[in-house]
């Protein structure tokens, strides 16, 4: 018995670890991409670099020993291909986003994320149905994002078109790479790892699509200093960094975790986004504004209580066969839920 309580209280400090990891980067990276964007106006080059500094590090750190990631195969690309475009359209509109709106209209549209995902997550993942205080907190969260909106000053028709699209592909993102992360079967950074390589691969197509590569050559050629100037060199170089320690954490703790509680846990933590946001830049939200995007997040913390309220109160009821089996999934065993529900909330 003392050997299991002991096993337990490492998994517990360990899914802590990567949250909170996952949560410093996620905070962080926000302002980050909009600090680099700002001085570095090409978002699809910008999210390429990223997706080039984070496969370049798994091969390097791999090359050398220091971690190990799962070989390149063309049945693991094929299977993983659907997830990695989803991703990469979850970043490309995510980098649009911030920059043509403000942090907070971000934080806003991210926070309304957790109640689509739980539907989306009960609908075709067959997860079971959130109880009425989660899903009270969840409208809590949405209520907070419309009261935003409403007084949102800096509302163009262009920021709200990519907002909405962000919001459609980062739903679509969390329950499907929840799914192929539980399915899959690949490790850590064997995700990472296929997740930027794939990724990378499809950054040419959308520089034509929209058109980008031609802004980069003409500035290319003109001499100009907007690309290779040091503070668009410094912001770059952060965000590149910060995109490699985001991939592992995120996609550590989505092995961890639900894909809602995931989700919430990347609102939670926007409250050092905004108090960053507030200090460092004069255009955000008004004081109402900025009350209703502390509501928002709010409702996510209510949501972390309402969940590990149900949760831990729920005996497992399976057959010891089937707990070996689910035990090689993570975040899927009784144990592992409950856990995940008591560090979520950090």
């Amino acid at each position: 018995m003392s050997s299991i309580r002991l096993d337990a209280s490492k998994q517990y400090y360990a899914i802590s670890s990567l949250v909170v990891g996952y949560a410093l980067c996620s905070s962080l990276l926000a302002v980050i991409n909009k600090f680099a964007i700002t001085n570095f106006n090409y978002p699809g080059l910008l999210t390429a670099l990223q997706y080039l500094t984070s496969t370049l590090g798994v091969w390097l750190l791999g090359k050398f020993g220091l971690l190990h990631h799962d070989p390149f195969t063309l049945d693991n690309a094929k299977k993983f291909l659907p997830a990695a475009l989803v991703f990469y359209l979850a970043i490309f509109t995510n980098t649009n986003l911030l920059r043509h709106a403000n942090v907070d209209t971000f934080i806003v549209f991210r926070s309304c994320t957790p109640l689509l995902v739980a539907v989306a997550d009960t609908t075709f993942r067959k997860q079971p149905c959130p109880s009425k205080l989660t899903f009270l907190s969840l409208f809590i969260i949405l209520g907070g994002a419309v009261g935003y909106v409403a007084t949102d000053s800096g509302f163009t028709l262009t920021a709200y078109s990519w907002a909405l699209a962000y919001l459609v592909t980062i739903t679509t993102e969390m329950v499907y790479i929840k799914h192929m992360v539980t399915n899959l079967g690949l490790s850590t950074w064997g995700f990472v790892f296929y997740n930027n390589l794939l990724s990378l691969m499809m950054a040419p197509i959308f520089w034509i699509i929209t058109g980008e590569y031609v802004d980069v050559f003409i500035a290319m050629g003109s001499g100009s200093n907007t690309l290779f100037n040091p503070v668009a060199f410094a912001a770059v170089s952060l965000s590149c960094v910060f995109g490699l320690l985001i991939s592992f954490f995120g996609f550590a703790a989505r092995k961890s975790l639900s894909a809602t509680a995931f989700t919430v846990t990347g609102v939670v933590n926007k409250f050092l986004t905004v108090a960053i946001n507030v200090l460092i830049w004069d255009k955000h939200a008004s004081p109402f504004g900025l009350m209703c995007l502390l509501f928002t997040i709010a409702g996510g913390v209510l949501y972390q209580q309402s969940v590990t309220g149900v949760v831990t109160t729920a005996p497992p009821q399976r057959d010891s066969a089937l707990s070996k089996q689910d035990n090689h999934n993570y975040g899927n065993s009784d144990e592992e839920k409950g856990i995940s529900a008591k560090i979520s909330g950090v």
